[in-house]
Parts: C-alpha cells; structure tokens; sequence
C-alpha cells in the first residue's frame, strides 16, 4: 500500500494484481495533466460537447423568500443533465492516450452512467455499465438512455443492490480485463490516485464559480453548499476555495427516512455524519459499518447519495474542520425539490435537492452567512417518475386515514 493521500485517510487497499493498473493510471495522470496536447484536446471537449462554462444563476425569487443572496452554480445545464461529464471526459480522454480500448463504470443515479455512455461513444470506446438492480428498476429511463448510446449495462443483484455493489461488480471486470480495460470510477471514492484524479477533473466547478461571483459581488460567498455521497461535486466546487478559509463548505448528506428509534440504524446516507473509520472500495475512509466491521446498508430517496462510504479526501476535511457535514432527510428534500421548481422554474435532481433543502433550512439562522453558492450539480428530469411514485402514495395513504 502506498502513503494516505488525505492525513490518515486514502491509500490503496486493494489486490496486488490491480497495483500495476494504478501504477499506470497515475504516471500517465502525471504525465498528461500538465500536457499541452492534451489539455487543449480536453479544452475543446468541455466547451464544444460539454457545453462549457455554466452559468452562476442569481436565484432572485429564493433569495427574497429566505432573506439571502442565493446563487445555483448550473452544473444541471452540462450536456447530458449533469456535472458527471466534467469527470468522464477527463478520464476517457486519458484512457485514450493511455491506449486503453474498453471502459467501465458503476452508477448509482444513473448520471455516470450516462456521462461515460456518453463520452465512449464519442471517443470510439467499447463501454459497459454496473448498477445496483434497485437502481436500474427507479432509473430505467438512464438506463435506456445509456443502452441508447452503445453501452451495456449490468444489473447487479447482491448486496443492497445500488452503488456500493455496483462498485464491487467493477473491480472484479477490472480485475480481469486491467490490460486492455479502463475503470471509470465516478466519485473521488476508490484507490489512490482516483480521488485525487476525479477531484481535479471536477475542479473546473469551483474555478469557474470563483470567478463569476468575483464578477458579480465583488467577493467570495460567505458558504457553498454541495450535496454529497462519494462527493464528486462537492469536491468540485469546494476544493478551489479549500484555502480561502473565509468560505464556509457544506457537504449535505442523505438523512434518509427520518430516525424513529435511537438505535444506531442504516436509514440513512450520512457516512461524514454517523460514519466510523474503515476500509471501503480500496480507501481507508468514513463508513457506515456494524459493531463488527460489516458495511451497512445505505437508504435515501436519491439514488445518487444512496452510498455506504464518502470519498477519503472529504473524510478528512471533515476531520480537521474544514468542512461542515450536515444532513436533510426525504421529505426535506423532497420539498427542497418542490419549491425550487416552483420559485425558479428550475426542477432539481434529488441529489441537489439536499443541498437546496440545507440552504431552506439554515438561511434564517445567520451560519450560511448572507452570500450563499449552492452547487446545482443536477437536473430533475430522471427523477420525475420516483417523485411522482411517492406524490401518489402519499396521496393515497391521506385518503386511507381520512375514510376511517
């Protein structure tokens, strides 16, 4: 194992026979990543296919209402309704100058998935996709879509049968295709240097938005405000500001279902907030685990965050207090995605949701501060159908109580 990246978190605990692979991936991430070559070639895909940047949006009418100046970074605008690409792109076009032929992937929300459907299709890449089975059954228009565009996709049956399973499935493909096969991990999870690598990809979040609100306030925002389960966006956006300690950084978790017992239970998503130290995906990072070191079950009504582990480098800002984890549950997040979509005209996936639902909650009570950036790194459109599902059961279990 080499050195943790992040103090005591990061590493890579993984089997010997995939230490060349990583040997590989972060000598050519060395190599490439300063390369003129190739940060045009990545220049040109963000802005001509990605779509390249996105706006920082004033969100008058839920700044008026909450009694704060309210930004959305519109990571929701990227091609294919995500900030997911930003990483795809990135990555693929390393595999590529890496001679790489084949990629793979795992998704939990179906946005990486699709992201990297995307970006194989467009590089000539032969690509497939693990995801968890309960995520294929609430995301089958993603799945379609990456089916659509050259991918296949495999429906993972063990364990809680959403990301952290479909990340399993990966690695043991990668495991046995490491010579011709790329791993295309989506979050800043995993073995060293895929936090680091994915990090940096992402980055280009939190570059962009230091210079719009600088452009138009005249300052740094007081806070920025991320979803996260691995904390690929969150990274994102944080990781630019991470030196200017004036600016508060939020990591919104999913709370899940809210707790109805004080047992320690997997209910939620929130492995910055109630998770312990262990190993998970080949990083040393926060977890949620039994007394005994078994990993527990994840639960949140966004596939994206339904994720039993966080990325190392965020375990570790959390550890020396540069961020602050925080969590909103379902029916937060479900309002969250009801008033943004009616104040703004803007339908936010429930991942961002979380974020938007933190800001609600916390705007009036003067620790956001009153400049706040919240990182929309999502569009709602994937989530129509799960939100509808829920409006409906709703809808029937206030007619059950209202009959007796």
């Amino acid at each position: 194992m080499k050195r943790s990246m992040y103090g005591k978190f990061g590493g890579q605990f993984v089997p010997e026979v995939l230490m060349p692979a990583l040997t590989e991936l972060e000598e050519a991430y060395d190599k490439y990543k300063e390369d003129p070559e190739f940060l045009a070639e990545l220049d040109y895909y963000m802005k001509e296919f990605a779509g390249r940047e996105t706006p920082l949006y004033f969100a008058k009418n839920l700044s008026k209402k909450y009694g704060i100046k309210i930004y959305l970074k519109r990571e929701d605008l990227v091609h294919g309704g995500a900030h997911k690409l930003n990483n795809t792109l990135g990555q693929a076009l390393l595999a590529k100058y890496m001679g790489k032929e084949r990629l793979i992937a795992e998704t939990g929300a179906g946005q990486h998935g699709t992201a990297t459907a995307m970006a194989a299709a467009n590089m000539g890449f032969i690509s497939e996709v693990y995801m968890g089975a309960k995520d294929v059954e609430r995301q089958h228009m993603n799945v379609y879509r990456m089916e659509l565009m050259g991918s296949r996709v495999n429906a993972v049956e063990s364990g809680s049968k959403t990301l952290k399973d479909a990340i399993n499935e990966a690695l043991r493909d990668w495991v046995t295709n490491v010579e011709n096969t790329h791993y295309l991990i989506g979050s800043v999870v995993g073995p060293h240097p895929y936090p680091m690598i994915v990090r940096d990809f992402q980055s280009v979040i939190g570059k962009e938005v230091k210079e719009q609100i600088m452009e138009k306030e005249g300052r740094y925002p007081d806070s920025i405000v991320a979803c996260a389960g691995g904390g690929s966006n969150a990274m994102g956006i944080f990781h630019p500001f991470i030196e200017d300690k004036e600016v508060k950084l939020f990591p919104v978790e999913a709370g899940g279902k809210e707790m109805k017992t004080t047992e320690k239970e997997a209910l939620h998503s929130s492995s910055l907030c109630a998770g312990e130290e262990g190993i998970l995906q080949g990083a040393h990072t926060m977890i949620l685990q039994d007394k005994y070191g078994q990993i527990l079950e994840s639960s949140s009504v966004s596939a994206g965050l339904d994720y039993s582990g966080v990325g190392p480098e965020l375990a570790y800002l959390a550890d020396i207090g540069r961020v602050t984890p925080c969590n909103v549950n379902d029916d937060e997040a479900l309002e969250a995605f009801y008033e943004l979509s009616r104040l703004e005209g803007i339908i936010p996936a429930l991942e961002s949701s979380h974020a938007v639902a933190y800001v609600m909650k916390m705007a009036k009570t003067g620790e956001l501060g009153d400049l706040v950036v919240i990182s929309l790194s999502g569009r709602g459109d994937k989530d129509l159908e799960t939100v509808f599902k829920l409006k409906e059961e709703e809808e029937a279990k206030e007619g059950k109580e209202a009959s007796l």
